[in-house]
């Protein structure tokens, strides 16, 4: 059973800042707002785990760029990243651990000295830029997700890309780039793109190129 976790979050995020478990993923881009299942069995990781429940449970899961990378030691790893809470945990009898981390900011990563067992870093929070965004591009963004969704569920009719139609813009971008971009590269860079703007712009390109891939794979037949 996992058991949900409460708390004042942003003295905890706060707190975290200083000295912020690093949690490296390859593929993985965590958004502000994202909940991400985790199953944590490396032994160096539950203890992450440990430390992060005993205190802030706050930590940065960071996308590990290199594909050929062995997780098993230490790889490069991307500087901005996302810092999430850890909002339901289980520990298994085993040690290993189930745990919903929920996205809560972008943060740029100063990596700290390591310290046996796990990597740490100094976490900065990305603000925002504000850009104008203006209706052509709305207009060319959703017009990008639904010829995407359309293609997409020819090939695979479970394939469910609904993403809430009230969401500031800002969210709503992140929500695109996490559920519907298919490569982490281009998730990462709607990630560390500074402004809204340029968030939606990115999207809307990765989705058209997307859209534009997947229709050479659906059959002739399928098009009509």
């Amino acid at each position: 059973m996992l058991r949900r976790v409460h708390g004042a979050l942003d003295d905890q995020l706060e707190a975290a800042l200083e000295e912020l478990p690093l949690f490296p993923l390859r593929g993985v881009v965590l958004f502000p707002g994202m909940a991400l299942p985790l199953h944590v069995f490396e032994p160096r990781y539950r203890q992450m785990m440990r430390d992060a429940l005993q205190s802030h449970r706050c930590l940065s899961v960071v996308h590990v760029p290199d594909r050929r990378a062995d997780l098993r030691g230490n790889p490069p790893l991307c500087r901005v990243a996302g810092v999430g809470t850890i909002v339901e945990h289980e520990e298994l009898p085993d040690g290993r651990f189930n745990l919903l981390l929920v996205g809560r900011a972008r943060v740029r990563l100063e990596e700290l000295p390591f310290v046996e067992p796990y990597r740490r870093a100094r976490g900065r929070i990305v603000e925002c830029t504000d850009a104008e965004v203006g209706p052509p591009d709305i207009a060319a963004l959703r017009s990008a997700i639904t010829s995407f969704t359309k293609v997409a569920r020819r090939l695979d009719p479970s394939f469910d890309a609904t993403i809430p139609d009230d969401l500031p813009l800002s969210a709503y971008a992140d929500a695109c780039a996490a559920r519907l971009l298919l490569d982490a590269t281009q998730r990462q860079r709607v990630l560390e793109a500074p402004c809204v703007a340029e968030r939606v712009h990115i999207v809307t390109e990765v989705l058209t190129i997307q859209h534009h891939d997947l229709d050479l794979e659906v059959p002739a037949h399928d098009l009509n």
